[in-house]
């Protein structure tokens, strides 16, 4: 009776032993069904890829998310709403979604940015934006008197802030008496550029300086070499734009040989 009895204690205890890997696979039963543990961790992968850590907290919101869905599904699924229209429709668009990304996530993968491709894409930007930056203020105004005034106010003595504070129609520098900043000479309209680089340190345009906005008085304040970054401060955002531009030409040269009809 004993060894009867000591045999099957050893075999329910081998069972449970047995059983457990299989129950360790599910999060949780819900009205008899398994719901696989897998269903969380894929929704852990996504707030992980947003940048989140997976704190017990979220790990838990996240464990009530899938036990929900579940409850949900299984609802919709006793009323028969897997077999309408809008619901195949759907499904399809979403399948669609899923597997384009999938492609472009592969092709990222197999086609990555490499150092020599971001290091040409910093020399381009150097060549484009190396030589002097200058620091100028303006005092802008609608027309050719008020400008010519101002000059004359300048000459006699007028501090250019005050009259830029209370007259520049150019709200953003006007509120900080006509400072521009630093900026290249090419960044500005033709005709302010023209007249910006004669100015020696310091002097102001002794004529108005016409415009698409209007009328201009501008002063250089100073004249530096042109200030970049170095390459590993921008090497993230140049990998991301190249990755960007690499993935457009794989569209576009899909889409080119592709044969629609």
């Amino acid at each position: 009776m004993k060894k009867k009895l000591l045999s099957g204690l050893v075999a329910a205890a081998l069972l449970g032993t047995m059983a457990l890997p299989v129950a360790a696979q599910n999060l949780a039963i819900v009205n008899g069904k398994a719901v696989p543990k897998e269903r969380a961790e894929v929704l852990k992968q996504q707030v992980e890829r947003s940048g989140r850590p997976i704190t017990p907290e979220i790990e838990n919101q996240i464990k009530e998310e899938v036990i929900a869905r579940e409850i949900f599904m299984q609802e919709a699924q006793k009323r028969g709403l897997e077999a309408s229209a809008d619901y195949k429709a759907q499904m399809e668009l979403a399948r669609q979604t899923i597997l384009i990304r999938e492609l472009f996530a592969d092709y990222q993968k197999s086609s990555p940015v490499t150092d020599a491709e971001i290091q040409a894409e910093y020399d381009k930007f150097v060549a484009a934006n190396a030589g002097k930056e200058y620091k100028a203020s303006h005092i802008l105004v609608e027309k050719e008197d008020e400008a010519k005034a101002i000059i004359a106010s300048l000459k006699k003595g007028g501090k250019f802030e005050d009259i830029a504070k209370k007259q520049s129609k150019d709200p953003g520098s006007g509120a900080r008496g006509g400072d521009l900043d630093w900026a290249s000479p090419s960044s500005y309209v033709p005709e302010f550029t023209e007249a910006l680089v004669k100015l020696e340190k310091g002097k102001t345009t002794q004529a108005p300086v016409k415009s698409q906005f209007g009328w201009h008085v501008i002063r250089l304040d100073d004249v530096r070499e042109a200030q970049l970054p170095k390459l590993d401060e921008v090497k993230p955002q140049i990998a991301q734009q190249l990755q960007q531009q690499k993935l457009i030409k794989f569209q576009e040269d899909l889409r080119a040989k592709a044969k629609v009809e």
